[in-house]
């Protein structure tokens, strides 16, 4: 029973949801409209206030919207242009030095890191080298396995690792 309560309670909460899917636009008399439907064609763009979800796509007349406004109103489309074209502000300053400082702190993480892998391979380097002159020298090497005992490498597990440890080499001594 409680569940059919909780139930009927979240409907009553959601059923305003609904409601927000509306239209507003001003009329020819200058009166605020609203509906939840689209208004009529002979509204223009300028008039609506609020929409619903996405706009209803206008009919293709190879004219963009304003243009036919400002066409119909007795503006040049020249004027309208120039009119219309905003002008560069100090805002566009502040946002390119933002960009740029971005740009500086992102190239110096990049360098920062390609520095980083850099030593790795030097350091992977210096001790694959190292590791060959052991395995080139001929001495016993012993290796723990995964038991933990101590294991003598023969010389085909010798061979191996000198092709392993060579490959190293030729991958980062460059």
């Amino acid at each position: 029973m409680k569940f059919m309560h909780w139930l009927l309670v979240g409907c009553v909460v959601a059923l305003p949801l609904s409601a927000s899917a509306q239209w507003q636009w001003i009329d020819k008399d200058g009166k605020k409209v609203f509906s939840d439907q689209a208004p009529p064609p002979d509204v223009p763009e300028k008039n609506i206030l609020r929409r619903s979800g996405t706009p209803p796509p206008r009919p293709a007349t190879g004219i963009d919207a304003p243009a036919a406004e400002g066409a119909e109103a007795g503006v040049a489309p020249k004027a309208r242009e120039s009119a219309a074209a905003p002008k560069p502000s100090g805002v566009d300053k502040e946002l390119e030095e933002k960009t740029k400082k971005a740009e500086a702190e992102e190239k110096a993480k990049r360098a920062a890191e390609e520095a980083k892998v850099a030593k790795a391979k030097a350091d992977n380097c210096a001790r694959a080298r190292e590791g060959k002159s052991t395995l080139d020298s001929g001495i016993r090497i012993a290796k723990v396995n995964a038991k933990g005992e101590r294991e003598i490498m023969d010389d085909s597990a010798r061979v191996a690792e000198q092709k392993r440890v060579q490959s190293v080499i030729d991958s980062d001594c460059k």
